[in-house]
């Protein structure tokens, strides 16, 4: 078989019949691994770029099935109070024996590996949708450009079958990879979440002069692109956010390819998962915005006449 077809993906999750992510009824292929750790990313889970374990404690009964057959030492329990917990310093290696071990349904182990084959095998099981709908495959994550080889060759394979593709980004990313990828990319969602680069780091861990500049790269090149901003309550909802947002877009608003921005208001639907994973929230207080918030913050980026809608999930 061809090496397009034997590369293999490191994924959380793969979701069918999505409306949000790019035209039609689309398949999401989510890729695990972020180079951004965003305070109030909502698919914590996909950070990391290896197998995780989601625990939830309330369901375990603390049997001790998981300690028995993990291969890794990961699980053991407390000599103290005959309770569940985790070694520290062991690694997941995937394998999900404690997960078909526990009877109580408190462990899933998060990342699978797959050849591009495998995948767009799932892909191909809705082509008939795409097809009556304009949809197709949109890769996500996490940030598919950290597995940039093998996201491209899915992206061409799909596009060797007629499929339309699109990639949900974060833009943090070797313009080499980016532009790799472009060449099999229908449609670009790519996000921006500040426009200074000094709260652009406290928020996510890293600057955004490479994103921006990565954002020009595709809009320069006439690749479709739809900005995507999330917009949390007095981080980035502000009258000036807005204005240095516009004032960094305007001269792309007669660009073939800018296809307008998705506002992503912020939402509390991955909470529970920071405490599966053992870890903190990170996102102080309730960043949610009002009705009227969303409604002006829209109708400032219609003065500037780009098209703009509000996503919500």
């Amino acid at each position: 078989m061809s090496d397009i077809i034997e590369r293999k993906a490191l994924l959380f999750n793969i979701q069918k019949y999505n409306m949000y992510d790019g035209p039609g009824i689309r398949t999401i292929v989510f890729f695990k691994g972020c180079p951004l750790r965003c305070k109030w990313c909502s698919n914590p889970e996909s950070q990391k770029r290896k197998h995780q374990v989601l625990y939830k404690k309330s369901q375990c009964d603390n049997c001790g099935a998981c300690v028995l057959v993990c291969p890794r030492g990961v699980h053991r329990i407390s000599s103290i109070n005959k309770t569940h917990e985790f070694v520290k310093g062991s690694e997941c290696l995937g394998c999900r024996k404690c997960e078909k071990a526990c009877t109580s349904s408190a462990l899933s182990i998060v990342g699978e590996v797959k050849t591009i084959s495998e995948i767009m095998e799932i892909v191909e099981e809705d082509q008939a949708f795409y097809e009556m709908s304009g949809g197709g495959l949109t890769l996500g994550g996490g940030e598919a450009l950290m597995q940039p080889e093998a996201a491209a060759n899915l992206l061409m394979a799909c596009k060797q079958r007629g499929i339309n593709t699109a990639m949900e980004t974060c833009g943090y990313a070797r313009p080499e990879a980016l532009m790799k990828v472009a060449q099999f990319t229908d449609l670009f969602l790519f996000d921006l979440k500040h426009m200074d680069s000094d709260l652009h780091l406290k928020l996510t861990g890293v600057r955004n002069e490479l994103i921006l500049s990565n954002l020009a790269k595709l809009l320069h090149n006439r690749n479709n692109v739809k900005i995507r901003v999330p917009l949390l309550k007095n981080v980035n909802d502000s009258e000036n956010d807005i204005l240095k947002l516009m004032d960094f877009l305007k001269p792309f608003l007669d660009y073939k390819g800018f296809k307008g921005l998705d506002l992503l208001p912020y939402h509390k639907l991955g909470v529970n998962k920071y405490k599966q994973l053992g870890w903190n929230y990170p996102m102080d207080g309730n960043p949610g915005l009002s009705d009227e918030d969303l409604e002006r913050i829209e109708n400032s980026i219609k003065k500037y006449n780009f098209p703009v809608s509000v996503i919500r999930h």
